[in-house]
């Protein structure tokens, strides 16, 4: 089982900057990845940002330039860093995690999400 827990999220103008922090807890699996995903109300919910074990990072096409994921999964650990927030960057942003339990069952887990509003 893993547990996240998400902070950093608040209010900030266009242009601003927000860093969210991921704390995960892990009991029994194995995580090979930490990142993030937003949701926007009545919209699915899209990738930000992952990171791999081996620190490589993957990112959404149009997240790329303006986002930084970082972390560190040895230690559970893992960052999202905004920078020149849009009003379309408005949404809630979830931590997630996937995890081996044995050898090969594959676990997702999400933690409860923190609110970013960009207001001009």
């Amino acid at each position: 089982q893993v547990e996240l827990v998400e902070s950093g999220g608040g209010l900030v103008q266009t242009g601003g900057s927000l860093r969210l922090s991921c704390a995960a807890s892990a009991r029994g699996v194995y995580v090979y990845v930490l990142g993030w995903y937003r949701q926007v109300p009545g919209q699915q919910r899209e990738l930000v940002a992952t990171i791999n074990r081996d620190g490589t990072a993957n990112y959404a096409d149009s997240m790329k330039g303006r986002f930084t994921v970082s972390g560190d999964i040895n230690v559970n650990t893992c960052y999202l860093q905004m920078n020149g927030l849009k009003l379309d960057d408005t949404a809630v942003y979830f931590c997630y995690a996937q995890a081996y339990y044995g050898s090969d069952i594959k676990l997702t887990y999400w933690g409860q999400g923190t609110q970013v509003t960009v207001s001009s």
